[in-house]
């Protein structure tokens, strides 16, 4: 993982968590790579975009996307190498759509990247907190409390 780091010059996302490196920006579109890895420790915290957000995988062990729809529905997206075996190699998080990353147990890393269009702010991306969450996906309770945004901290970047 330490390779991958500084090859990519990889740092934490603040709010969310995810290593990463922002790889191309304009007026359009943005693209990141990033990384989910067991040490140093990195996942997604729950959030939500204002505009579509394409993630793609790129090397290393299965991770698995939290994605709270907006009609109240809910689903696991596994992202990994293996086509095969019913693991996504892109998927698309519609804007509006609450979600978060971790790697499957017994992963240790998972390389992958995420490009948005139009372009990544700050403005267009808000943090969750569990309470509210929770109230509206009780069943995701125990995944939504290891993953919310901590209370104490913002929700803003």
């Amino acid at each position: 993982m330490r390779a991958l780091i500084e090859r990519f010059d990889l740092r934490p996302l603040p709010v969310e968590g995810t290593l990463f490196a922002e790889t191309y920006r304009s007026s359009a579109s943005t693209a990141i790579v990033a990384l989910y890895a067991v040490d140093p420790p990195s996942r997604s915290r729950f959030h939500v975009l204002t505009h579509d957000e394409v993630w793609h995988f790129y090397a290393g062990d299965p991770f698995r996307l939290i994605v709270l729809e907006p009609d109240g529905s809910d689903r696991d997206v596994i992202m990994g190498p293996d086509p095969a075996a019913g693991h996504a190699v892109q998927f698309t998080v519609p804007a509006g759509t609450w979600q978060a990353g971790e790697l499957l147990p017994g992963g240790r890393y998972a390389l992958f990247g995420c490009t948005m269009a139009p372009a990544f702010t700050p403005e267009c991306f808000m943090g969750g907190y569990a309470e509210p969450l929770i109230a509206r996906w009780p069943s995701r309770e125990a995944d939504i409390r290891r993953l919310a945004v901590p209370k104490e901290a913002s929700a803003r970047l």
